[in-house]
């Protein structure tokens, strides 16, 4: 069976790290590169101590070996370490995605790499962010749908599910929707970015989603953390890139803030249903509670 691994750059709480490992080791990664971004975290003993992950404090030393200073924007640090990991890879294949990002596929996916064909260097996972329900148990990341972008054809339930929001998330999606890639191993040749890979300074192109393929982002799932975020989001994330979105947060009242919430991050039980018949969206049981818990009792 192919083999395969995950690179990321690390800046999370214990709880969602572990989650992060223990679900990408039960469906079958070979072996997960973190990085810790903050050098003074202190790394768990179960993560530590297994066979199948590799921790990197990205302290000075780790950033002097790379000949060059810490980058200021955590987008170049993610790059930099993605790059560091694959010139090492231990894995056939490599996918570098966030710490809230879980791979999902309908059977394993060394069985889906098997079946792909030699010439093909990398495969596109089409994003799903995870949508709000208040009414689930705590599951660390907490969600069970997952919906996906709203563009062309579906732009009738675009209208149901964003209404006047439509114009200000045209797609139906608050983080990135051009997915992650995952990739052969190629060592210095390959370079991987956040979103695509360069093959000889050149990017490799990825026009089609891999029909198997997911990403489940839990972007915006817990509303309280989702404000916490918003300054950072605004100026230095993901929305200085959406200047729609950008405009209408920085100016909207908490009130306007909170109803633009509710209608674009809960989904109806009629729309859920809709969107599911459609494709657009995705109900998975992650279940990362269990998955950490043996994941502690090194059943994982």
């Amino acid at each position: 069976m192919a083999s395969w691994g995950i690179v990321t750059t690390v800046k999370a709480p214990e709880d969602k790290i572990l989650a992060f490992v223990a679900h990408h080791l039960s469906i079958g990664a070979d072996h997960l590169a973190l990085y810790f971004d903050d050098p003074d975290t202190a790394i768990p003993s179960v993560l530590a101590a297994h066979p199948k992950v590799s921790v990197t404090l990205c302290d000075d030393a780790h950033w002097a070996s790379a000949g060059k200073s810490r980058p200021e924007q955590h987008q170049s640090r993610q790059t930099r370490n993605a790059r560091h990991a694959s010139r090492r890879a231990r894995t056939e294949w490599l996918v570098h995605i966030d710490i809230d990002e879980f791979i999902h596929t309908p059977r394993p996916l060394a069985a889906i790499l098997d079946d792909t064909p030699g010439e093909t260097l990398v495969m596109k996972l089409e994003p799903f962010e995870a949508m709000h329900d208040p009414l689930l148990p705590d599951d660390i990341y907490t969600a069970r749908q997952f919906r996906g972008a709203l563009r062309h054809d579906f732009w009738p339930s675009g209208r149901k599910a964003l209404g006047d929001y439509r114009k200000i998330i045209r797609d139906g999606m608050l983080s990135h929707t051009v997915g992650k890639v995952i990739f052969r191993t190629m060592g210095p040749k390959l370079m991987p970015k956040i979103h695509t890979v360069m093959l000889d300074g050149s990017h490799v192109p990825t026009p089609d989603w891999h029909p198997e393929l997911k990403l489940l982002h839990f972007h915006a799932q817990d509303r309280a953390a989702w404000m916490a975020a918003l300054p950072f989001r605004l100026t230095k994330g993901a929305y200085q890139f959406r200047p729609e979105l950008q405009a209408f947060l920085s100016k909207a009242s908490p009130a306007e803030i909170a109803d633009f919430y509710l209608r674009t991050q809960v989904l109806s039980v009629g729309l859920a249903e809709d969107l599911l018949r459609q494709g657009r969206v995705v109900i998975a049981d992650l279940h990362l509670r269990d998955k950490v818990d043996a994941l502690r009792k090194g059943q994982l």
